[in-house]
């Protein structure tokens, strides 16, 4: 019985770091249609960037800052310069950011070598927690209330909040946005950059679970590729749910049938494309 209540628990943390990564990657493909294939690399900087910060002296908290930080500028600086001359050519784009993902894989390999870097748990989370004979580390039960906190978070951003009332009608019809005086290109930019702060704070958050080390984006990435689609692009509720989905199956299919593990994985993608092309709670994209 321990067996099974260990294996929720690790599907609810590792869910619960999924949503912190693709809630981003669904907002900003929901509203400007751009599958940004850099979003795993991102979200492995924000982890070498927040490594570094604890390896200057700073701590937990403020690594977890500095990786957001410099992942958000760049994310901005990059929908700026490079997506927003790509405008209307999706191929171009998905090209763009593939090499994006990358140049960014090969600068971390170049700047921080190929070794594999734990990060240190923030000070007070430590330990476990004790639930009759089941022991659970504090600090995975952390990262899911982080994840509930922030999913409440975007939803009274994007429910109650004038920013997320353009959001949202960007995402239901961008002309009709832009016809109502919408400024869609700034708008693109705000979004662009919460989605890669939140990629580039989600991996200094993942570094005391999964370490630091190269190829950690191309892990990353289809699982938060398989949640939007699951979810429904543009979803916040959607990208939460697939995310819990895709935590059970992949903790439990690891554990259970590790050879068949991807094949679990990605059975339910393939069911929901062919099913319900837009995804448990997606709209049809205009």
């Amino acid at each position: 019985m321990n067996f099974w209540i260990i294996q929720g628990l690790n599907g609810l943390a590792f869910g619960s770091l999924l949503f912190i990564l693709a809630a981003g990657f669904s907002l900003i493909f929901g509203l400007m249609r751009v599958a940004n294939l850099a979003h795993g690399a991102y979200f492995m900087l924000g982890a070498y960037v927040g490594l570094a910060a604890l390896d200057a002296g700073l701590n937990f908290w403020l690594a977890v800052l500095a990786g957001a930080a410099v992942v958000g500028v760049l994310g901005g600086i990059v929908e700026r310069l490079v997506l927003r001359r790509l405008s209307g050519k999706p191929l171009a784009q998905v090209l763009v950011t593939l090499g994006i993902a990358f140049i960014i894989a090969d600068g971390c390999l170049w700047l921080w070598s190929g070794d594999p870097r734990p990060v240190p748990m923030p000070p007070g989370f430590e330990g476990v927690y004790r639930f009759g004979s089941v022991a659970f580390p504090k600090y995975r039960l952390f990262v899911v209330a982080v994840a509930v906190a922030l999913a409440v978070a975007l939803w009274l951003l994007l429910e109650r909040s004038r920013l997320g009332a353009m959001i949202r009608a960007g995402v239901d019809d961008m002309d009709m946005a832009r016809a109502m005086g919408i400024r869609t290109s700034l708008l693109f930019t705000t979004v662009f950059c919460l989605g890669s702060v939140l990629a580039g704070a989600g991996g200094v958050l993942a570094g005391p679970i999964l370490s630091v080390y190269p190829g950690l984006d191309s892990d990353m990435l289809p699982l938060a590729l398989v949640v939007v689609i699951l979810g429904g692009a543009g979803s916040l509720t959607g990208a939460f749910i697939g995310s819990l989905i895709i935590g059970f199956i992949y903790s439990y299919g690891q554990a259970l049938l590790p050879d068949l593990a991807y094949v679990i994985l990605f059975l339910p993608m393939v069911l929901v494309l062919t099913l319900r092309p837009s995804g448990l709670l997606g709209r049809r994209l205009a």
